[in-house]
């Protein structure tokens, strides 16, 4: 595996409303100890559409490893200006990765036109991956459940991995980051 793609939620499906939300770092640190072990596996590429949440999460934790691991990082979202709604920001936050990853280009040069773009980039990720890492709940639902629809389909005819990172998960990362802090001990 070579190539994975990396999605899920956006930021308000998880009760995030704010950019400096300080579950973002359990988010992140749990998506770290997931993409690491690909990595080493030999995934040499991430691509993402560049979507608020998950998706960006995971380019951040993607360019702070970049120094001790040969990953590459794309960012193809599916029409110019994909950001152009989301708060001011996110904007900056998505513009700044933007000039930061390996490679970026919009599968449609153009605006939004309709639904059609959204499901074409997930096709175009299933057919330039070898698997996807999706932070999803089965029992949730949510918007990712598109994409994890569209991947366990092409997954039966194709070699296809999807890895999952769920909320037992996060909450797995949060006791062991509590554990690990020793200001957690000394409270009784």
């Amino acid at each position: 595996m070579r190539v994975i793609t990396v999605t899920g939620y956006k930021p308000m499906e998880m009760g995030i409303f704010k950019i400096d939300d300080p579950n973002i770092v359990f988010v992140k640190e749990t998506l770290r100890r997931r993409l690491i072990p690909l990595i080493e596996e030999g995934v040499e590429w991430v691509l993402i559409s560049g979507q608020m949440g998950v998706e960006l999460w995971a380019c951040e934790v993607l360019l702070d490893v970049q120094e001790q691991y040969n990953v590459h990082v794309g960012i193809f979202p599916p029409f110019n200006n994909q950001e152009s709604r989301w708060p001011e920001a996110q904007q900056e936050e998505y513009r700044r990765l933007c000039e930061q990853v390996d490679h970026v280009q919009a599968l449609y040069n153009k605006d939004y036109e309709g639904p059609y773009q959204f499901k074409a980039k997930d096709q175009w990720l299933l057919d330039k991956t070898d698997g996807c890492l999706i932070l999803y709940d089965e029992e949730t639902g949510g918007s990712p459940g598109y994409f994890l629809e569209k991947a366990k389909n092409y997954q039966e005819a194709h070699d296809y991995s999807i890895f999952y990172v769920t909320p037992f998960d996060i909450d797995d990362t949060v006791r062991e980051m509590q554990m690990e802090d020793p200001d957690y001990w000394n409270h009784s």
